[in-house]
């Protein structure tokens, strides 16, 4: 084990949810391993365990013990609330960021659209074991002034109606990350654990929102509720996730899909519930179980992450999973989506966004949500509006 350390006076941990926050400093041992984590917390060495899980499983973990955690039954406080993400450019200029500015798409737009097309055809060839991935893209802006890492989790926990956000602090993970930080506004709960309740939350087959038309907003809603493909897509995911549970749980419980909607997107969720005994698997391993769901990776998942690998590359912690954990097995873990990396200098963001994709899918229509999910990240840092080339 080695630890790390912080001269500033900001959280190295954060994770706001709409009835708690739990923020924490750095300082404490850092776990490489989920495994190692796990069994720290099982030994009853440390109290809790903070950080991210990679979207890769193997890869190193930021995962830490910090000096010590704040829990407050209350989302963060961020100051000003603004709850429509348009008028986060309206803040008071106390709170104002410097403005972030377009930098480049990677890949360019055409060639993610190609990439959809590559797996659009191996995955209605019926030889091939693939039946659904989820591929992403990023874009890239840069700012002429450093910005603080809670200054734009403030940003994003302000411009969302559920106060969800998170920050962390990746340096634990060593390698290139030393400085950088994650930070977003997860809308999806991979697995909540609170004494013997369960909760996982997926959410898979998106439509962007249109906000300015109230009409249109929920004829788009109704027409993903009622898309087949969107809820083949869906049922991946919640018979994966309630494989998962059955094995570890009990009482596991898998309602109908229903609507979910974000600032900028409607998804199609399912609640999934389970039991579990007080000295059952904790939150952090139940996390380890489920990550990566078809939610952010696909199936068959081993088939799935080998196309990621070949036409993405690395991911770093980009779809991997945000949270917390105590040693009674207590805590909450975020798929890390809707999020950025912030470089050790505050200067460049790198946000990522991807799509179900399954044989049905059309790949200007999976650029186009890519672009709509963008925008719960760049949209309150002032990029409202992508270039035309961009998607």
């Amino acid at each position: 084990m080695i630890t790390i350390s912080t001269d500033s006076s900001d959280p190295a941990f954060l994770l706001s949810r709409p009835q708690r926050t739990v923020s924490a400093t750095a300082g404490g041992a850092v776990f490489r391993s989920a495994h190692d984590a796990i069994t720290a917390l099982r030994s009853g060495r440390i109290s809790h365990i903070v950080g991210a899980l990679p979207f890769t499983p193997g890869a190193p973990t930021a995962l830490w013990a910090p000096d010590s955690v704040t829990i407050t039954e209350a989302p963060h406080q961020p100051g000003a609330r603004v709850l429509d993400p348009r008028a986060a450019a309206h803040l008071p200029s106390s709170r104002a960021l410097p403005r972030f500015g377009f930098d480049a798409a990677l890949p360019a737009a055409e060639q993610h659209r190609q990439r959809v097309a590559t797996a659009v055809e191996l995955l209605a060839d019926p030889a091939h074991p693939l039946r659904k991935v989820v591929l992403a893209r990023a874009i890239r802006a840069r700012s002429a002034n450093p910005v603080r890492a809670l200054d734009i989790l403030d940003m994003m926990v302000a411009s969302d109606p559920m106060s969800n956000g998170f920050l962390v602090d990746l340096s634990a993970a060593g390698g290139r990350y030393p400085g950088r930080h994650l930070v977003g506004s997860s809308p999806e709960i991979l697995v909540h654990r609170n004494g013997n309740r369960v909760l996982s939350h997926p959410l898979a087959g998106s439509a962007r929102r249109v906000l300015d038309d109230n009409g249109a907003d929920q004829s788009a809603a109704d027409t993903l509720l009622a898309s087949t493909k969107d809820l083949a897509e869906h049922r991946f995911v919640t018979d994966q996730v309630s494989a998962v549970l059955r094995d570890r749980c009990a009482e596991v419980h898998t309602p109908a899909p229903e609507l979910m909607s974000t600032p900028a997107m409607w998804h199609i969720g399912t609640p999934i519930t389970a039991t579990v005994p007080l000295a059952g698997p904790s939150a952090l391993e139940l996390a380890v179980a489920l990550h990566p769901t078809p939610a952010i990776c696909g199936t068959p998942t081993a088939a799935a992450a080998r196309l990621i690998a070949e036409l993405e590359g690395e991911r770093g912690f980009y779809a991997g999973a945000v949270g917390w954990c105590d040693a009674d097995g207590n805590g909450e873990w975020m798929v890390s989506i809707r999020c950025a990396e912030l470089s050790a200098d505050g200067t460049t963001l790198l946000a990522h966004a991807g799509g179900g994709i399954v044989a049905a899918s059309d790949p200007a229509a999976e650029l186009a949500e890519t672009t709509g999910k963008f925008q719960r990240i760049l949209g309150p840092l002032g990029i409202a509006d992508l270039p035309v080339s961009v998607g």
